[in-house]
């Protein structure tokens, strides 16, 4: 499944079962049954992340309603799977033909196609390891994310927090990278409440 890396999820998505995340894949789908590899930070990730944003950017014009660097990536000193995330918000991710040939003719292919959380799309590139996420115009799953890459941009405590425990849990054997991302969910939630706090944001 690949959620964004700080995923941000809901706390009610636990682990992910494995007929889900086959139901929602596009073409096979093969176990992991290995640990996850975390990179030191790498200053070349930002710029990356700009050549990923200028291909969707060319291919949709003003139907890009935000386009953001997102998970561990885009926090600067972080460890992560060297795979940039992106976080893309257009009218009506369900509306596939309104941006999908566009991003499939700028290197993109649909991977992840999940109806039932937040109608999310995953699009990976043939070239960037990259992930793209596809969400719709309000979709709070967007805020998430964003609170939680600027808190921890800002508070050098919880990023230590994570990385330690992104670090303790990629030492592990998983089946899939969802179960990794699964089980980050804990520290994730912990990190959240006190980023909404001290923002004073809400999410629904």
């Amino acid at each position: 499944m690949e959620q964004p890396d700080p995923s941000g999820q809901d706390e009610d998505r636990v682990e992910t079962p494995e007929d889900y995340i086959q139901e929602v894949t596009i073409g096979e789908r093969q176990p992991r049954n290995s640990t996850i590899y975390l990179a030191s930070y790498d200053p070349s990730w930002p710029s990356q992340f700009k050549e990923l944003a200028k291909r969707v950017r060319l291919a949709l014009e003003e139907k890009v309603l935000m386009l953001e660097h997102v998970g561990s990536t885009s926090i600067p000193g972080l460890s992560a799977k060297p795979i940039i995330d992106l976080v893309l918000v257009v009218a009506d991710s369900r509306d596939e033909p309104s941006y999908l040939a566009a991003l499939e003719n700028q290197g993109f292919y649909l991977r992840i196609r999940e109806p039932d959380w937040h109608e999310h799309r995953l699009l990976k590139s043939r070239d960037i390891k990259a992930n793209l996420h596809v969400f719709s115009q309000g979709c709070p799953e967007v805020d998430r994310m964003l609170v939680f890459r600027d808190w921890l941009r800002s508070h050098p405590a919880d990023r230590r927090l994570y990385e330690g425990t992104k670090q303790k849990l990629a030492a592990q054997t998983w089946e899939y990278t969802q179960h990794y991302a699964d089980a980050k969910n804990e520290v994730v939630e912990e990190i959240l409440e006190r980023a909404m706090d001290g923002t004073g944001f809400s999410v629904n």
